[in-house]
Formats: structure tokens, C-alpha cells, sequence
């Protein structure tokens, strides 16, 4: 059973590549954030917070990616329930997004003040 989940799993991000041009582009913010992260002088606790935000900003894009799936699966028509859950989804990224610029800023805020 493990094993099969891990292989549903790699389908899953496998699909959010190749499909969801915003989740490739968070994967190498996440890519370029982490080596960046690295390069400064942040202890590994800060280089952590970095990653831990960058990937639950993938997170919150996958789930969004699967609900707006979800939606056009059931069908074509707009409708207010369909819309309301799409920009849920939209806003639980751009939420998301916050969080990834609030720990970028607050460890360069530490990094460059103090």
C-alpha cells in the first residue's frame, strides 16, 4: 500500500508539472529560493523556513490545481458554486504567496538590520 501511494503521488506532482504552468514556476522559485536561502549567510533553521514556505506554497497549488480539475469535470456551465470554489482555490494560493514573501522579507529584515 505504501508503495503504491508513493507512485500515486509521483503521478500526482508528475500531472501538476506537466499540466499547471504556476506549479512549475513555484518549483523553481522553490529550486532557486533554496540555493539562494544557502548562499546567504542564514543558519539552517532560516534556510528550513524558507523551504517549509516555498513548499507549502506548492501545497496550496496542487489543491487548488485538483479543486479547479474537479470543477471543470463536473461540467462547463458557470455556475456560482463552480466560481466560488475557484476562487477559494485562487485565493488559498494567494495567501500562500503572502506567507512566502513574509518570510523572505523577515529573514532579509534580520539579515540586512541587525
Amino acid at each position: 500500500r505504501l508503495l503504491n501511494a508513493c507512485y500515486y503521488s509521483r503521478d500526482g506532482f508528475l500531472a501538476a508539472f506537466h499540466n499547471e504552468q504556476a506549479f512549475r514556476q513555484e518549483v523553481y522559485l522553490l529550486l532557486a529560493a533554496t540555493i539562494i536561502a544557502i548562499f546567504l549567510p542564514f543558519s539552517w533553521l532560516e534556510v528550513a523556513l524558507v523551504v517549509i514556505a516555498h513548499l507549502f506554497l506548492l501545497i496550496v497549488e496542487i489543491l487548488n490545481s485538483a479543486i479547479e480539475a474537479t470543477i471543470d469535470r463536473i461540467g462547463t456551465e458557470i455556475h456560482p458554486l463552480s466560481k466560488r470554489a475557484k476562487d477559494m482555490g485562487s485565493c488559498a494560493v494567494l495567501l500562500a504567496i503572502a506567507i512566502v514573501a513574509i518570510t523572505w522579507i523577515s529573514l532579509l529584515w534580520t539579515l540586512f538590520l541587525l
